[in-house]
């Protein structure tokens, strides 16, 4: 028996009468306050506080996770995952080598796109890219390093729609993104300039010396580095701009390469943020480069950034200057900010909404899915607004709870196909849940259930109450009960949350 839409509707009234289930943030709400009351539901050494910290860090509490964090403590994981080379993710990458895009040059994945005559076929470089994405965020054991992927392709963000950047961006992800994302900032923000895709997506390659294009330069300070309230000018924009002229990206031999043409660069002297550029060629942008990546503007906005990624949509002040002091201190190095910012953080941390990205993967990796990634998912991705490197402005996905929390309606259908597993190339073995839960009547696994994807179990009154609910709706035989409380969790107020 399926879930139906009737099933699933008459799961919203009961779990909308949950007090726990309904508040508007999540159980665990007021993370400071929590002490570690074990959860026993989901092994020895854990605790309530230990599961907050890993879905807010990760990209959902999997069971992988817990169990790590309930064998060396949070703090030595928080460690083992920034320091992420020593981790194994061998049976991830096995997965990832059916995309024979990922690793192709620029100049071959433009030849492959070429010969396609169906432009619709086009898409399957960017959709490669995209499920590969998904894949990894699902089945990584370096879930620290893949939310910084995540958090610098955000940052340094590149439409797939603009252009050639549909081929280009598999570049960047795979030669700038990936390689420097717990690296020093200043090789990220270098590799990121000299990126085809960023000066394409960002009109360089058409900042000629006879006809100036400002928007890159703009962007590089303003989003990349300084912040708007940086302490840049019009006039630094300008300059920079003239400093920039060539450079862009080869469109013949060697398509998609970087190039700097030196007949189509301003030679004149340049001012930018109080420093001199004599004449010179390509290392009149590189200078600036080199400068703005050591700023210190550079060092607050970045370090507010990341505070409210990971800690809060306002974090505090105090925080900020303390994560922006370490990146100052350790010239841009991400490994000893991300230390310094998930351990200080911890006290500070406050709800958030979960991003489209979020949900999804969260509920995936929590029910121990399997899924290709494919287009199917990548489809409800796309209806709640986060499909992968479709962000058109540069200013990247949106990272606090406003934007997302009114687009409600593509949460719940996602509850209720993959509670169904009716999301081709994804599915959930619910009756290994329950098999793992132990549980013989609903009452159990409802709160075995809660705590698996909300970190703490329903009070014994609301699992009788929803179980009481389930029986008078007629709800079926124990699998499709099952699935109905799992869809009524997934689309509960509560998990929206992180």
């Amino acid at each position: 028996m399926n879930l139906t839409r009737r099933d699933f509707l008459k799961l919203a009234g009961i779990v909308a009468g949950s007090a726990a289930l309904s508040s508007c943030a999540p159980i665990y709400e007021n993370l400071a306050r929590l002490d570690d009351s074990p959860l026993p539901l989901l092994g020895e050494g854990l605790g309530v506080r230990d599961f907050a910290l890993v879905n807010r860090f990760t990209f959902g509490a999997g069971h992988k996770d817990l169990t790590r964090v309930s064998q060396i403590g949070i703090h030595a994981w928080v460690e083992e995952q920034v320091e992420y080379t020593s981790v194994p993710d061998d049976a991830c990458n096995l997965r990832l080598r059916q995309f024979e895009t990922l690793d192709l040059s620029a100049n071959d994945l433009f030849d492959l796109s070429d010969k396609i005559f169906d432009d619709q076929d086009k898409l399957k470089i960017p959709d490669q890219l995209r499920q590969a994405t998904l894949m990894r965020q699902v089945y990584s054991r370096l879930q620290i390093y893949e939310r910084m992927v995540e958090f610098w392709s955000d940052h340094f963000n590149i439409s797939t729609e603009k252009g050639d950047c549909f081929y280009l961006k598999t570049v960047d992800d795979r030669e700038v993104i990936r390689p420097h994302s717990l690296g020093f900032f200043g090789d990220l923000l270098w590799a990121s300039a000299h990126s085809p895709a960023m000066l394409v997506y960002l009109d360089n390659q058409s900042n000629l010396k006879d006809a100036p294009n400002e928007n890159y330069a703009r962007e590089i300070m303003e989003l990349h580095t300084l912040g708007v309230d940086g302490g840049y000018t019009q006039q630094d924009v300008m300059e920079l701009a003239r400093c920039l002229t060539g450079w862009g990206m080869k469109e013949h031999f060697w398509r998609g390469d970087f190039k700097f043409d030196a007949d189509n660069h301003d030679v004149s002297a340049k001012k930018v943020l109080g420093m001199n550029i004599t004449a010179g060629g390509l290392d009149e942008a590189e200078r600036v480069i080199l400068n703005l990546g050591l700023h210190t503007s550079t060092s607050t906005f970045i370090a507010r950034k990341l505070c409210r990624r990971f800690i809060a949509d306002e974090p505090p002040v105090a925080l900020v200057s303390v994560v922006a002091e370490r990146f100052t201190a350790t010239n841009g190095d991400l490994r000893a900010v991300m230390q310094t910012l998930l351990t200080e953080g911890i006290p500070h941390i406050q709800p958030k909404f979960k991003r489209p990205v979020d949900l999804i993967v969260s509920a995936l990796r929590q029910l121990d899915a399997r899924t290709d990634g494919g287009e199917a998912i990548q489809k409800y991705l796309g209806r709640m607004g986060q499909r992968h490197f479709t962000w058109p402005t540069p200013d990247g996905y949106p990272d606090t709870s406003a934007p997302w929390i009114s687009n409600l309606m593509p949460r719940w259908q996602f509850a209720m196909a993959l509670a169904q597993n009716q999301i081709k190339g994804t599915k959930i073995d619910v009756e290994h849940l329950l098999e793992l839960s132990g549980a013989a009547k609903i009452e159990p696994f409802i709160k075995w259930m809660s705590a698996l994807l909300l970190g703490t179990s329903l009070p014994d009154e609301d699992c009788k109450q929803m179980a009481s609910a389930l029986r008078e709706a007629g709800a079926g035989d124990e699998i499709s009960t099952a699935r109905v409380v799992i869809a009524g969790l997934l689309a509960s107020p509560a998990y929206q949350w992180k």
